[in-house]
């Protein structure tokens, strides 16, 4: 393992020319505190953990000292905000510390949210607050437990200043990791101002250092395939959310990954009961990012992409790289939803098998997370005891009808029982980060400068499938205050 002096840097960001990124410092706190450290995301740089007790720590990662062999910019990008082209965005309030590169040759970028002004804060203060690095902290954790792709959290440096919000907060740095920050809308701000050498350029950077094994690809085709992997990676992810419950909320272009990774998290959230419509961002009154609007979303974000990189491919290639979202989403989703009912072998009646599941759930506003994670008891017993899962269901006539479609289903699966509920419990998990837990959480740190709730949440969401009978009762519906929580964009 490494000291903090030790990392190994390899900026290749910075060996592009200087139109992509501005050159900029963090400014740093008065008076930083560590708030929490995740030495599972420290393995990915080979850093020590023991490191983070370390003052020198704080100060590195909060931009009142500089790592050496870092290069710290902001990364330029527009991007498409609600449907709206926005010519100019770039990282009004994140630093990109340096690329880091393990000791299995995975490189990572060193991000650090909330450093303050750039050149491309348009006014704004360049800070991030404590309510929202902790969101991300535990979110993009959450995330990684549930085996989807995502950034992750290496810490959070708190401090007393106060950042002004719809209230006064006090200021926080969160520090991410990522195999980089490319988003789609890094290719949109070259394409939409006609510079193609540049959009070129990115591409060249993208495919080399990121997809190398589309580097030996003769010619402009190498662009193509490119693409249609960006495509089948989202349409894997978006599907992914969907099986699991999770609503991103503000999906813009400037907040899509090359690499089909879930980050940006700001107001998201997991759903509680089930509600496709369900909208985690009040600053979303008509719901274009609502939960069931995600996988038409993702197409349209890629669509985007596909405009910019127009200049580098024809349209009738572009367009068919589109053509693979739909069905690589489709056959996704049918594969991690026939899992969490614990069926192997597809059949054409799993399609309103599960419809007509979501639509009682709907009906009765029956918890997601909870439901799913009942079937396995269910599905042990072939259905003969469903007395747990019916009590869900006010309607008992029409579960039994479902039920009864379900017992013969499982019945023609075959299989031990045993093993199906433990497939089952898998993939449904027992804990996902609901609002409330995460408000619980906040509301403890802002108020009693107490951050023992973020770590218990950590490690909770670190193993969210297993059975964690003294964390019983995170696994719980919201209580009534915690009922459908709509989060702020602001931070």
């Amino acid at each position: 393992m490494r000291s903090l002096t030790d990392l190994p840097f390899d900026n290749t960001y910075t060996r592009l020319p200087e139109a992509f990124y501005a050159r900029t410092r963090p400014i740093p706190f008065t008076n930083p505190h560590l708030v929490s450290f995740n030495p599972a995301a420290s393995e990915l740089i080979d850093l020590d953990p023991a490191e983070a007790a370390r003052p020198e720590f704080v100060e590195y990662f909060s931009g009142k000292k500089q790592l050496p062999g870092a290069d710290p910019i902001a990364m330029l990008y527009a991007g498409h905000q609600f449907g709206q082209y926005v010519p100019q965005l770039g990282d009004g309030r994140a630093i990109l510390i340096g690329e880091v590169r393990g000791r299995q040759g995975i490189a990572w970028d060193l991000h650090l949210k909330g450093g303050g002004m750039t050149p491309f804060s348009r006014g704004f203060d360049g800070r991030a607050v404590l309510r929202s690095t902790i969101r991300e902290h535990l979110g993009s954790e959450a995330m990684h437990g549930l085996q989807i792709p995502t950034t992750r959290a290496l810490c959070i440096i708190g401090s007393d200043e106060e950042v002004y919000r719809e209230r006064v907060e006090t200021g926080a740095m969160l520090v991410r990791l990522a195999p980089s920050h490319i988003r789609f809308g890094s290719f949109e701000v070259f394409s939409y101002r006609s510079q193609h050498d540049l959009l070129r350029q990115l591409a060249d950077h993208t495919i080399e250092h990121h997809f190398p094994h589309l580097d030996g690809t003769d010619g402009d085709d190498r662009y193509v395939r490119f693409l249609t992997e960006v495509v089948e990676r989202t349409a894997r992810l978006v599907a992914a959310w969907q099986a699991v419950g999770f609503a991103h909320g503000v999906l813009n272009t400037d907040n899509m990954s090359i690499h089909g990774i879930t980050m940006d998290y700001g107001p998201f959230g997991f759903l509680d009961h089930y509600d496709p419509g369900f909208i985690p961002n009040h600053s979303d009154p008509g719901g274009r990012y609502a939960f069931d609007q995600q996988p038409g979303i993702g197409l349209w974000n890629l669509s985007a992409l596909a405009q910019a990189l127009l200049p580098l491919m024809t349209r009738e290639a572009a367009v068919a790289a589109l053509d693979r979202y739909e069905p690589v989403f489709l056959n996704a989703y049918a594969e991690h939803m026939q899992a969490k009912l614990g069926l192997r072998q597809p059949r054409p009646e799993d399609g309103e098998l599960l419809s007509e599941l979501l639509a009682m759930m709907q009906a009765s506003e029956v918890d997601y997370t909870n439901l799913f994670r009942s079937l396995a008891s269910f599905a042990r017993e072939g259905g003969a005891d469903g007395t747990a899962v019916r009590e869900m269901f006010p309607d008992a006539e029409r579960f039994d009808a479902w039920a009864a479609r379900y017992r013969a289903r499982l019945g023609a699966e075959g299989g031990e029982p045993a093993a199906r509920a433990a497939r089952m419990n898998a993939v449904n998990p027992k804990y996902v980060l609901r609002n409330y837990l995460a408000e619980a959480a906040i509301r403890k740190a802002e108020d009693e400068r107490d951050y023992s709730e973020i770590e218990r949440l950590l490690a909770l969401l670190r193993d969210p499938y297993s059975e964690q009978p003294e964390m019983e009762g995170y696994a719980a519906a919201p209580p009534e205050w915690g009922r459908q929580l709509v989060i702020s964009c602001s931070s």
